[in-house]
């Protein structure tokens, strides 16, 4: 239908104050087409929806299948002491709510961890996070003889800690300060270092390797609920850090220079950013062992679809791994009745063609 007014408009090209302006025309945003307001709500809505699902596939789905009645009157009904009723509530209610916070966890650092280096390939490794628990963790095998999960996670998260604060002191050092190209090159090197004393100790003493082993694989079996309950704080910790450092991201992105000329303090936002990634990573790997390709495979994917605004980018990514990682330990399973593959194993038999398919069909947006 024509516009009332179109009779008195100037054609295109005529002159005139409305010269080349054409009123069915609109213009597109910089950044593309702009989404509904209530898009990202939306789609938080779903991932968390999802979430419940797969906690509950999670339970039901094992070695012994369970049904979804049975699994429910369980966890309702304290006094049921069935064999399933048992099995739901002492070995995969702690296996799930472990694999949850793991997931959150992994999803979130991954996400500030490219973030803060600005590097596509980055995941919470890259910041001697891991290579630091492994460290701390064989030390403690070989030094004070501990075999048992649940005492590995204080010596994996002291070692996490100290691991990104060497780098971050390392990476410090200069007139630039702690920027993403020195803060990555610190941390190749500490990790490099770092895994050096690790073969070391391995080679000459057998026995720690056999301990480490069961570790370094990356498992959710075999973790109680005390392990969970040790490194809940430090997660919901670094959750909360990671929500707040997420809009700084943003302007860190453009380059330190510019975020400060907008008022943004750049060594808070990088404390802050890694004091969060410490927490969420050295509790994860503390509890679970190094668990590869999550952090660096789930924000890739996320930003394919929210785009590389991080205050949605990071919880989204936090959700996602949570689904992944579960849905991993569920096909781990299941592929090996009666027995299981730990799932660092299915996620690097998953993650690594993932990853080169979202290469190939080029969504690999940098951070």
């Amino acid at each position: 239908m024509a516009h009332p007014n179109d009779a008195h408009m100037p054609a295109a090209g005529r002159g005139g104050p409305g010269v080349g302006v054409l009123p069915s025309r609109r213009r597109t945003p910089p950044g593309g087409p702009s989404r509904s307001p209530g898009a990202p709500w939306l789609g938080l809505a779903v991932l968390v929806a999802v979430l419940v699902a797969t906690t509950l596939v999670s339970i039901a789905v094992g070695t012994r299948s369970i049904g979804i009645g049975t699994v429910w009157q369980a966890l309702t009904d304290s006094s049921l002491r069935t064999d399933e009723a048992i099995i739901v509530r002492e070995l995969r209610l702690p296996r799930t709510v472990l694999g949850v916070m793991v997931g959150l966890a992994l999803g979130v650092a991954g996400a500030l961890t490219q973030g803060h280096t600005r590097n596509p390939l980055g995941d919470p490794g890259l910041l001697g996070v891991t290579a630091g628990a492994s460290l701390a963790v064989v030390l403690a095998i070989w030094l004070l003889g501990i075999g048992d999960p649940a005492g590995y996670v204080w010596f994996a998260f002291l070692g996490a800690l100290l691991g990104t604060v060497l780098v971050f002191l390392l990476g410090s050092v200069g007139r630039g300060g702690a920027g993403p190209v020195t803060l990555a090159l610190a941390g190749a090197a500490l990790s490099a270092l770092f895994y050096a004393l690790v073969r070391a100790i391995l080679v000459s003493d057998a026995q720690s390797l056999d301990s480490f082993r069961f570790w370094v694989v990356g498992a959710l079996g075999g973790r109680g609920a005390d392990v969970a309950w040790q490194i809940a704080p430090f997660i919901a910790v670094g959750l909360v850090l990671a929500l707040l450092n997420a809009p700084a991201l943003d302007l860190l992105g453009l380059g330190d220079d510019v975020a400060r000329g907008l008022g943004q303090r750049v060594w808070l936002a990088r404390l802050t950013g890694l004091t969060a990634i410490t927490l969420l990573c050295g509790a994860a790997t503390a509890a679970c062992g190094p668990i590869a390709f999550l952090g660096l495979v789930v924000p890739h994917a996320v930003r394919a679809v929210t785009g590389p605004e991080h205050r949605w980018l990071v919880p989204c990514s936090g959700l996602v791994g949570a689904i992944l990682l579960l849905l991993a330990d569920v096909v781990g399973r299941v592929v090996a009745r009666p027995g299981e593959v730990q799932v660092g194993i299915v996620l690097a038999f998953l993650g690594g063609p993932f990853l080169i398919a979202l290469v190939r069909r080029r969504k690999l947006a940098g951070p």
